[in-house]
């Protein structure tokens, strides 16, 4: 096992965890066949078979599993390690790594460029994933923070939330309901509605709005991204249940319009998210105290694209 090297662990580990050479090959732009030669290296060095393979599928053995386990422990020894040596230098040369959900996408940008116009010395690492894979990097601790509309109630961890989140139904600018006051839920139930994927957030809020009314939306189509569902509604395939902070481009420009609903108005929030056990490091310290004091205002303009041009 001496021979073992850190990027064959990486690559196990990415590998195993997806249960996937191709997945793994996509996250750590390789190809795949360097992928299996570091896998079959690996499992020479270490004289066991790590995956099985059956069809164009891969499971891991118990060997497999074994390794899999002591494989995380020692990334994230060296990963801390690594942050331990940085945080000696402070926020001078210091580094964050936070995953946001898709939906968060939109804003996260614009608060790292604002956090490193403070800060310009912190490397930022940002990675934008499902709701079910930002929760995998926070547990596997590979990733300092994350943001978050629903913060995983199966972990350890400590949520604060830093600001509201507003959704809405969305049209087209050309829609017969479109610019009309007093609809009610009555006006819109009927009409095709396009949605994300189940077990995003998105999905959740809809289901839980529609559900607290005993109701059922004519779901007619559903999607994996924000922007495609944003596109068929433009195109005029459907309404949609959607984030008011990814719409700020398409209200101001007049592709979308925000149906007038009563009773439609649904009330979540952001949150930030760390492991418990993850250490708080200068620059992580200093992000997650930037957030709390800039985002609000800054998500408040991104909801509402009428003040950005005041």
């Amino acid at each position: 096992m001496k021979n073992i090297t850190i990027r064959q662990l990486q690559i196990f580990t990415v590998a195993a965890t997806h249960l996937s050479f191709a997945r793994a090959a996509e996250e750590l732009h390789l190809t795949h066949a360097a992928i299996s030669l570091q896998i079959k290296q690996l499992e020479e060095v270490s004289n066991s078979i790590l995956f099985d393979r059956i069809g164009k599928r891969v499971y891991l053995t118990d060997a497999g599993e074994v390794l899999l386990d002591h494989a995380r422990q020692i990334l994230r020894l060296l990963k801390d390690a690594d942050e331990s040596l940085l945080a000696l230098k402070g926020l001078k040369g210091g580094r964050v790594s936070i995953a946001v959900t898709s939906t968060a996408e939109y804003f996260a940008p614009g608060l790292l460029a604002a956090f490193r116009k403070a800060h310009p010395d912190v490397r930022v690492r940002l990675l934008v994933q499902n709701r079910e894979d930002v929760a995998r990097l926070l547990e596997a601790n590979e990733v300092d923070m994350a943001i978050m509309g629903r913060p995983p109630a199966d972990m350890d961890a400590e949520a604060v939330n830093f600001a509201p989140h507003p959704f809405v139904i969305v049209c087209c600018a050309d829609h017969p309901l479109a610019g009309r006051a007093g609809l009610t839920i009555s006006d819109i139930i009927d009409e095709p509605m396009i949605v994300r994927e189940a077990g995003s957030g998105t999905r959740s809020a809809m289901e839980e709005f529609f559900r607290l009314r005993s109701l059922e939306p004519n779901i007619v189509m559903e999607m994996g991204s924000n922007e495609a569902i944003k596109q068929a509604v433009v195109a005029g395939l459907g309404i949609s249940f959607l984030s008011q902070h990814t719409l700020g481009l398409e209200l101001s420009t007049g592709h979308l319009a925000v149906l007038q609903v009563e009773g439609a108005s649904v009330m979540r929030r952001w949150f930030m998210v760390r492991h418990k056990g993850k250490r708080m490091t200068p620059a992580l310290a200093a992000f997650w105290a930037f957030v709390l004091e800039f985002a609000p205002a800054y998500l408040e303009k991104l909801a509402h694209p009428e003040i950005l041009k005041a």
